[in-house]
């Protein structure tokens, strides 16, 4: 496991989760208890995605599918303010992802519950940074996903 993984793994205080969730409902428009995050890595970058927990919460759906309509463009003209916000921090891999920002495609797909931001990038340098930011975001909101990129990825 490398250094910048081993930064990460450290878990949050509740005191610090309760306020990042804080800032994220505020942020995102929708409960981060109704929903659950996903930050996966793949070989060509990685997947953001939400779902509402309730498949009824059709409030918590429709805001989880504006939101990443919107993380979608606003990443890819290399806004990355939301989380900044949400996480008090630049997350890393940010400033590449920001320099990079022409060698990286997000794109946004609905999914029954939510939906979800594509990150691709054949770029090595991007792709590092994104991982790194993907990485962050695991640890951060606690997700359990796997801080590793699979061998074989769909």
């Amino acid at each position: 496991m490398s250094a910048l993984v081993l930064t990460f793994v450290m878990a949050m205080t509740c005191p610090q989760h309760n306020a990042m969730n804080a800032r994220g409902d505020h942020t995102m428009g929708f409960s981060q208890e109704k929903t659950t995050h996903h930050f996966l890595l793949r070989r060509d970058g990685g997947s953001i995605e939400v779902s509402a927990n309730d498949p009824a919460d059709t409030e918590s759906r429709d805001m989880i599918r504006m939101h990443l309509q919107h993380i979608a463009h606003a990443f890819s003209e290399g806004d990355f303010d939301m989380p900044m916000f949400i996480h008090d921090q630049t997350p890393p891999g940010v400033p590449t992802m920001q320099k990079r920002k022409a060698q990286i495609t997000y794109r946004y797909e609905e999914s029954e519950r939510g939906a979800r931001v594509l990150i691709t990038t054949s770029d090595a340098s991007a792709l590092s940074a994104v991982h790194d930011f993907l990485r962050f975001q695991i640890t951060d909101h606690q997700t359990g996903d796997p801080l590793e990129v699979p061998a074989k990825t769909d």
